[in-house]
């Protein structure tokens, strides 16, 4: 257990960031103790924070209840060893209901996705994450993607916060990331976090780091957390060689596969996790399941990347 703050912890990229399923039973209500076995094993295979019940974990699809539940089950799970934040939504009264749940269920921050539906100036943007941070004690990564892309002169707003804590960019434009980290900078917030948050963001990775962003969030460690694993330590340390052997022969066809549906993104990752032998279930609608070709095809991904590593240990 630790009392340092939130971006302390976060800082130093000591493995992935961990973005569990949301695991359902055959009726499909939750399964809190597959759950919880499932947050429990991406801890102690080296994911350096549990984002609970975010975009992976169908954040969309659970109701307030167990939505709560969840984080509460992932609190326990984590038990202290990394923090948890979780997923908070919506549009602002929503938002903060979330945030509210998630502090009394033991989270220690907030990742703030985009609000519903509606495209915002940046001075509604700006106030709907503001009031976020203001709802409860918990620090705020605010989420960049979709209805919610920011001017680097709106992120020193966020980053001026002193709970607003990082920022999550799920857009895709180097040339605004690196305009809003010169910003930020510039403004004297040194110590922001900036995280990759785009689907399967190893394969984007060597870009980012160049700009300065070495946080990032992966799915595939919730299936293949040696492969993820094997690739973070490779970013981390220089050894390009090793990223780049990794990426064509496990990323950019994973991609080119998660590319084959709408969703893929959560529902090929969840697939993943069953091949791993936690029967989490299946996606909720209006997401919609790979089929079986698909799921075949992602399990010979994930025996190549193997072979990868195994060659390379060998080499």
């Amino acid at each position: 257990m630790t009392s340092d703050p939130l971006a302390a912890r976060l800082g130093i990229p000591s493995g992935p960031l961990f973005f569990p399923v949301t695991a359902y039973g055959p009726d499909g209500g939750l399964d809190l103790d597959v759950y919880r076995a499932h947050v429990r094993a991406g801890v102690e295979a080296g994911g350096a924070a549990v984002f609970a019940v975010c975009g992976t974990g169908e954040f969309h699809a659970v109701t307030p209840e167990e939505f709560r539940a969840c984080v509460a089950a992932a609190v326990e799970a984590a038990d202290g060893r990394v923090p948890v934040i979780a997923g908070a939504g919506y549009g602002t009264a929503l938002a903060v209901r979330y945030a509210r749940l998630a502090e009394e269920a033991g989270a220690d921050g907030l990742l703030a996705l985009p609000p519903y539906l509606v495209k915002a100036e940046q001075q509604g943007l700006v106030a709907h994450y503001g009031a976020l941070a203001e709802a409860t004690s918990l620090d705020v990564i605010v989420y960049q993607r979709d209805n919610a892309v920011f001017t680097p002169e709106a992120v020193v707003q966020l980053a001026a916060h002193p709970k607003i804590v990082g920022f999550k960019d799920g857009f895709g434009d180097l040339d605004l990331m690196q305009r809003i980290v010169s910003a930020v900078r510039g403004a004297g917030h040194e110590d922001f976090l900036y995280f990759n948050g785009l689907p399967t963001a190893e394969l984007t990775g060597l870009a980012y780091r160049g700009i300065g962003v070495s946080l990032y969030s992966s799915a595939v460690f919730c299936f293949a957390p040696d492969i993820a694993l094997a690739f973070h330590r490779a970013l981390g340390s220089g050894d390009d060689k090793t990223a780049a052997r990794l990426i064509d022969a496990f990323y950019r066809p994973f991609v080119e596969l998660r590319n084959q549906g709408r969703g893929f993104a959560v529902a090929l990752v969840k697939a993943g996790v069953r091949l791993r032998g936690y029967e989490v279930g299946t996606v909720r609608p209006p997401l919609h399941e790979p089929s079986e070709q698909q799921i075949e095809e992602l399990a010979a991904l994930v025996a190549r990347g193997r072979e990868v590593l195994a060659e390379g240990a060998g080499a």
